[in-house]
């Protein structure tokens, strides 16, 4: 098993031509090339998604005096952080294998084309269409929000004896009294009986907000805040054919979130793959493997894994994948798509490099 990166950022760029929502790259074969067409057949990588939900808790300034001034118990007393694996993304996706490239030969005066990857993998041949890459959608990072206290609201909320007041006390008791003011403002708003009451009702709702929100920040500095924001994070690994029995892939810090293998401040995530079924070769009607067709277009029969995650004595996600590296690599012969009469078309699939459709050309 090979760990590629933290942080993995996937993405291709190249001068290409746009088929079926992803770049690709057209070849046909001519004269020119002497009727061969060069492609890579894929290694098939894991992208683990790791999305992860922080919380940060921080005892606001009057903690000590929430049940005395306002009845309130639960109040935040120490400062603390969390984090939770909130979610987990197994994607598999092919890379070209460099030590596993191919030369399809084509029959001399035709013109069947390939489309590719801008990194050479192939997607289809004498068609333009390619088979849908069912990639799920990943989550996206949620920066943190500004606590109450760190408002507007806040600093409406605190009043001129409040700031002045040197004691401690005496500004929580100052602030409790101004809760229960804003309170009483509130009620004789709703209750129509507070003189200079706002003339229209959009404009009462915008006061009774800012009213609730004064009142929010207030009781925040006794009962404290918390903040809560999420991280998304990409590792990319590149099984073998052998399995794999719990791999530390990365760890978890309750602090600093996500960490790389290495950094022994973390709990261990692991990653376990699991052999399901290895490809094999199509065989004939005695039973015997198929031979290669000569000049042959290449493509791979993968195997099947199970593919698990596990954090903190449990498994946190599993599905089972192709795997092209537990597979076996054939081909079909080339006259399939260079027939005057009736040509082929194929699709395959560039996470594995298997056949996803084989017919007739449109």
């Amino acid at each position: 098993m090979k760990l590629i990166s933290t942080l993995a950022a996937i993405a291709a760029t190249a001068m290409l031509m746009p088929a079926a929502a992803q770049t690709t790259q057209k070849l046909t074969a001519t004269k020119a090339n002497e009727y061969g067409l060069i492609y890579s057949l894929p290694v098939t990588e894991l992208d683990i998604t790791i999305e992860t939900e922080h919380s940060r808790r921080t005892p606001g300034e009057f903690y000590n005096y929430s049940r005395r001034h306002l009845g309130l118990g639960g109040a935040i007393t120490e400062p603390s952080t969390t984090v939770t694996v909130k979610s987990v993304t197994i994607t598999p996706r092919g890379v070209a294998d460099p030590d596993n490239r191919w030369l399809v030969q084509f029959k001399s005066g035709s013109t069947p084309y390939m489309l590719l990857t801008p990194e050479g993998l192939p997607l289809a041949v004498n068609t333009e269409s390619v088979a849908d890459s069912n990639r799920p959608a990943l989550p996206e990072p949620v920066a943190p929000q500004p606590t109450i206290l760190e408002t507007d609201a806040a600093r409406q909320a605190m009043t001129q004896d409040m700031i002045r007041s040197s004691s401690t006390s005496k500004r929580a008791e100052l602030a409790a009294q101004r809760i229960f003011e804003l309170r009483d403002t509130r009620s004789d708003l709703l209750s129509g009986q507070a003189d200079n009451a706002p003339a229209d009702g959009q404009a009462m709702q915008l006061v009774l907000d800012n009213l609730s929100r004064q009142e929010a920040a207030l009781t925040a500095m006794f009962t404290g805040t918390e903040q809560k924001w999420t991280s998304v994070e990409t590792i990319s690994v590149r099984p073998d054919s052998l399995g794999l029995a719990d791999e530390v892939i990365a760890r978890i810090s309750p602090i600093d979130g996500i960490l790389t293998p290495d950094n022994l401040a973390g709990a261990p995530v692991t990653l376990s793959i699991d052999i399901i079924e290895q490809g094999s070769l199509p065989v004939n009607d005695k039973g015997e493997a198929k031979r290669f067709p000569k000049g042959g277009l290449a493509y791979t029969i993968p195997g099947r894994a199970r593919v698990s995650v596990n954090y903190d004595g449990h498994t946190i996600a599993s599905t089972e994948v192709s795997l092209a590296q537990i597979g076996v690599t054939f081909g079909l012969d080339p006259s399939l798509f260079t027939d005057k009469k009736a040509p082929s078309k194929l699709q395959l699939d560039p996470t594995t490099g298997a056949v996803v459709l084989l017919g007739p050309a449109d």
